[in-house]
């Protein structure tokens, strides 16, 4: 007998960095990549043997050059992007950054980082913070 094949499409494992300061949460404008020009947080690719936390760090270090501090587990969102065939499981990890201002460390794949406020973000966000939202998920 034949062993079956894998499906070619699985979900992956995205990391969320709810990073706050000040009573706002940083948001950056996505840039080539799925959800091109809507707001989300810094973060990626869960690798092969990491840890969300040792991702959560690596991430913001590589997208903003922030430090974290008082990292600590958050929710999980379920987000199926239809138009892209893409489905991602995404990690939320919730830390504060008490010094230096976010620079755009990877200019091909964010426009822009800026402090919103949680109950005034910008449009349009990326399914996995509207998926966030939708939970009554407060960070604060």
């Amino acid at each position: 007998m034949q062993p079956t094949s894998q499906p070619k499409s699985h979900p992956r494992i995205g990391v969320g960095i709810i990073v706050r300061r000040n009573g706002k949460i940083l948001l950056g404008r996505r840039k080539n990549s799925h959800g091109e020009g809507h707001w989300a947080f810094p973060g990626g690719h869960l690798e092969f043997g990491e840890t969300p936390e040792q991702c959560a760090h690596r991430e913001v270090m590589e997208e903003t050059g922030l430090t974290l501090e008082n990292l600590q587990p958050g929710p999980y969102t379920n987000d199926i992007f239809e138009v892209e065939h893409k489905h991602y499981i995404t990690l939320f990890m919730v830390a504060d950054s008490v010094t230096g201002e976010p620079e755009i460390k990877e200019p091909e794949k964010c426009l822009e980082w800026l402090w919103h406020d949680w109950n005034a973000l910008p449009d349009p966000l990326f399914l996995p913070v509207i998926n966030l939202k939708q939970q009554n998920y407060d960070p604060f």
